[in-house]
């Protein structure tokens, strides 16, 4: 086993049209990319540092390219407004949702700065996306599961909503084997949203580490608004290590800022030599 496979996050829709609507070229993308936030972290001269990329976000879509408009949050399906209606009530706003969803919408986005707004337009849909098709959600998992499975890394990555994706992936397959699973910014503790949906549900308000992983790191920034709460041994047995950081109080949860921050290095390098 060698290597390090990423999962990325939400909003990466993009990088499929840019590839010609090609998954591969995708993710092919994305694995450069990152190599270049680590290479930032990590210093030294330049290397490949991923094997991979496990590319998922087509899956995802309609084929329709979802802007980050916040105005689009308004006409969202219904599941998607639920989704957002739970995040808002993690964020402190909106605790008492009433009347209808749309019309909630409508209000939260009075509410909520600029970027806020922006993040919602694209979590809600896609996290929507993940949690309520079972068909979807499957394709998701079997794509994470199959690149895992396929490349065989030492290191999973896993950032924003793949963090979600690669915990299910990982359960999926209990012959699936990593030494280290790193989560960034993740929602997986995010209740009335992600943890109460998750696959296998969790046990007596706990969830557990995936039997495959030998150890689990999480890293969240303090102002991150998709790692509601920024901690996961609260909710999860078998966290072996949290950082809470501060990266940025606009650039909040973005991987490059997570993947070039210095509470990164010291788990991976163990893995580099």
């Amino acid at each position: 086993m060698s290597g390090i496979v990423g999962v990325h996050g939400i909003g990466k829709y993009d990088y499929f049209v840019a590839a010609g609507n090609s998954a591969s070229g995708a993710a092919e993308a994305m694995r450069r990319k990152w190599d270049r936030y680590l290479h930032a972290a990590l210093g030294g001269e330049p290397r490949p540092y991923l094997s991979d990329v496990a590319y998922y976000a087509h899956l995802l879509h309609d084929g329709r390219p979802r802007s980050a408009d916040p105005r689009q949050l308004v006409a969202m399906e219904a599941p998607a407004h639920q989704v957002l209606a739970g995040w808002a009530r993690q964020l402190g706003v909106g605790e008492h949702v009433t009347g209808t969803l749309r019309t909630f919408t409508g209000w939260l986005l009075t509410r909520l700065d600029s970027r806020s707004a922006a993040f919602a337009a694209l979590f809600a849909p896609e996290v929507a996306a993940y949690l309520t098709d079972a068909g979807r959600r499957e394709s998701c998992r079997d794509a994470v599961a199959g690149t895992i499975r396929r490349n065989r890394p030492r290191v999973v990555i896993a950032h924003s909503l793949g963090s979600v994706v690669a915990y299910e992936a990982l359960w999926s397959d209990p012959g699936l084997k990593v030494e280290l699973l790193v989560t960034l910014g993740s929602p997986l503790g995010m209740r009335d949203v992600v943890f109460e949906r998750l696959l296998p549900a969790p046990v007596n308000g706990r969830g557990e580490r995936p039997p495959g992983v030998a150890r689990w790191v999480n890293i969240a920034d303090k102002d991150d608004i998709a790692a509601i709460p920024p901690g996961l041994c609260d909710s999860f047995s078998g966290v072996d290590h949290e950082e809470l950081v501060n990266l940025d109080w606009i650039d909040f949860h973005t991987a490059g800022k997570y993947l070039g921050c210095p509470a990164i290095t010291s788990h991976l390098r163990p893995f580099l030599v």
